[in-house]
């Protein structure tokens, strides 16, 4: 079977016709299947799957609008083009509305087809782009992009999943800075029946409240100084889809009050509008504070905190997450190794693992990402060690354990053990480096050697 990528199906029950059209598309390189009759059109349609169409209305055993409805609830991104001998507006707007991409009168004009199929096949590619397009990036926001295996975010994953199954209206995020609030409202937009409408997010600290009033609701003509021409706010635009408002925190008491009237009424108006508009968007709202409190401190309505946390969905800070920092861990390296020549990272040292586990992640996994990050561009070995690691973190895993690293024993202990432990324990942190090993234990190269040398256990290292 030929490819259907310029295939066409002719459907005309004239001969002469179906003739005549078929020598002008095969002479401009195109695959031809033709068809006399409904009956016939179907199965050619289902056999060959053709790319485009071209359908007269009337048929001796049935009509073409007909055939039209079956081959576009078949197959939504086949193009089709109506042939008529009369021009009729009933079944004209019928055609249209069920989906027609053109018409040609007859006799057909061949040039005048000509462009009509270039138009065609450039609208299906289009489509053809757009829908790979939207694929790809509905991929890269799923919930199978969320790493973690942890119980914390096991039960945040599997509450996203319900909101994303649900028709709730609005939905309040809270956790953290840095924690991925914003993955998960993508991932909750993307798995919803509203993926294929807008996704759109505002960041209610980054703007004035002026602005942010506009950029939401829109404006008419004449609303304001600058208000040349009326512009669609992002409620309009998301029609059918998903706002992301995040940092709702930031919101003053008067956009509160608006916004609070819009989830309630389910109406808005443009600034300077006298129309209400219906709501047909999601509304996902996100807050690294603790809204409850802030409304309790009159810093935040009280009634719209209680309106948008029908559904609370905590994103857990990544200290309360476990194992889930080296899965992250890894998943940043590889990531970082697509755009590093040469040399390519593999993991991270048994020490910089602990260092991860241990340390209190104040940035969350944005911190870790830029840690890693870090060390891919500075390290030259294939593992993250602790000489490219951040001076506070560091530091901080230091402070945590210095009291349990230098505790004298009651019994006593051995100096020269001590220091050819603490050597090697700098050997292997730095994955053989003795330059670096040298380094963390601020002595000199040779002075490093003739320590390991004296256990006689020294068998070499990387420099």
């Amino acid at each position: 079977m030929a490819s259907s990528q310029q295939k066409v199906l002719v459907v005309d029950d004239d001969r002469f016709v179906r003739m005549a059209l078929t020598e002008a598309l095969r002479s401009w390189t195109y695959t031809v299947v033709e068809a006399a009759r409904v009956d016939e059109a179907r199965r050619a349609f289902t056999d060959e799957e053709p790319a485009i169409v071209l359908l007269d209305i009337e048929l001796p055993d049935g009509s073409g609008l007909d055939l039209l409805t079956d081959i576009k609830s078949q197959s939504p991104e086949t193009v089709v083009v109506m042939i008529t001998g009369s021009v009729d507006v009933t079944n004209t707007v019928a055609a249209l509305r069920g989906g027609a991409h053109d018409f040609i009168g007859k006799p057909v004009r061949l040039e005048e087809l000509r462009v009509t199929l270039r138009n065609a096949f450039e609208t299906q590619e289009l489509r053809r782009e757009l829908k790979t397009a939207r694929q790809e990036l509905a991929s890269g926001f799923s919930f199978d992009e969320i790493i973690g295996e942890s119980k914390a975010m096991k039960d945040a994953l599997d509450l996203a999943r319900r909101v994303a199954e649900s028709d709730i209206a609005s939905v309040l995020l809270y956790g953290e800075t840095g924690t991925g609030k914003d993955l998960f409202a993508r991932a909750i937009h993307y798995a919803s029946e509203r993926a294929k409408a807008p996704y759109l997010a505002i960041n209610c600290a980054a703007l004035p409240a002026t602005l942010i009033e506009s950029e939401l609701f829109g404006y008419e003509k004449g609303a304001f100084t600058d208000a040349k021409a009326r512009k669609e706010g992002l409620f309009e635009q998301a029609r059918g889809g998903t706002i992301f408002l995040d940092e709702i925190g930031e919101l003053e008491l008067g956009l509160q009050a608006k916004l609070l009237r819009v989830l309630e009424e389910g109406t808005f108006r443009r600034v300077g509008g006298l129309k209400d508009i219906t709501l047909e968007s999601r509304v996902i709202a996100a807050s690294n504070r603790d809204l409850k409190r802030e409304a309790e401190a009159g810093n935040f309505r009280l009634d719209l905190y209680f309106r948008l946390s029908v559904i609370q969905l905590e994103v857990p800070p990544l200290r309360e997450r476990g194992d889930d920092v080296l899965m992250l861990a890894q998943h940043y390296i590889d990531r970082a190794n697509l755009k590093r020549r040469g040399k390519k990272l593999k993991g991270i040292a048994p020490d910089v693992e602990r260092i991860f586990k241990s340390y209190n992640w104040i940035g969350n996994v944005r911190e870790l990402r830029n840690v890693i990050e870090r060390a891919s561009i500075l390290e030259d070995g294939e593992i993250v060690t602790t000489a490219h690691l951040p001076a506070d973190l560091l530091h901080t895993a230091g402070a945590s354990s210095a009291s349990g690293t230098f505790a004298l024993p009651a019994g006593g202990v051995s100096l020269e053990e001590v220091e050819f432990e603490l050597a090697r324990q700098a050997v292997e942190r730095t994955a053989g480096n003795l330059t670096q090993a040298a380094k963390l234990l601020d002595i000199s190269r040779d002075q490093l050697r003739y320590k390991l040398r004296k256990s006689g256990d020294y068998d070499g290292g990387n420099d």
